[in-house]
């Protein structure tokens, strides 16, 4: 892959990364931030995919799961953070986000049948993570490119109790007060449109 004029030359899937966040249209100021902050990353980190890499970050994958009958949107409870979340979580060898995306959708829900909306990322956001001396990490960012993906088995969604106190269908405006956050309501508000349902 030739990289555009004036930028550096990565390896495959570095230059691939970045070349999907160069063809993302941020919403708003806040994520045109973020989507430059992970272009300065993946430009300037060769190890920006591993989770050991604390500062500032790594890039993660997550994805909003939306049911094809109902559209309901699955968030689960998250077991260390507290907090109603998508699915996601850090690669494994995958190097793009949106396979670490679908793996982490597919083990967190019990669904193996996600289907993503779009190949193109649905939203981009950096946030801080708390650091975990039990597991030996420093405060850090995740680097979250965000995906969205639909299932027609929502009923045999099941949660990874490792990972979740439990999941939830939920409507989108409900979803974005228990999420609490603008970029969640942005993303969700993205993903609406792709599934031409209101919100």
């Amino acid at each position: 892959m030739t990289p555009p004029p004036g930028l550096p030359a990565l390896d495959a899937p570095r230059a691939a990364l970045r070349a999907a966040l160069l063809a993302h249209e941020p919403a708003d100021a806040a994520e045109a931030r973020d989507r430059d902050a992970m272009l300065a990353l993946v430009t300037s980190e060769p190890s920006c995919f591993a989770r050991t890499t604390f500062a500032p970050g790594h890039f993660t994958g997550s994805v909003f799961i939306f049911s094809a009958a109902s559209g309901r949107v699955l968030l689960h409870h998250h077991r260390r953070l507290g907090r109603w979340l998508q699915m996601g979580g850090h690669d494994e060898g995958e190097s793009d986000p949106a396979a670490t995306a679908l793996r982490e959708g597919r083990e967190e829900s019990g669904l193996a049948d996600l289907v993503l909306l779009s190949p193109s990322i649905l939203d981009v956001d950096v946030h801080p993570i708390p650091p975990s001396p039990s597991r030996g990490e420093e405060a850090h960012s995740h680097f979250d490119v965000r995906y969205a993906a639909v299932t027609r088995s929502a009923s045999s969604a099941r949660a990874d109790a490792a990972e979740s106190l439990g999941l939830e269908w939920l409507p989108l405006e409900e979803a974005a007060l228990r999420m609490g956050e603008p970029g969640a309501r942005r993303a969700l508000a993205k993903a609406a449109r792709l599934l031409g349902t209101p919100f």
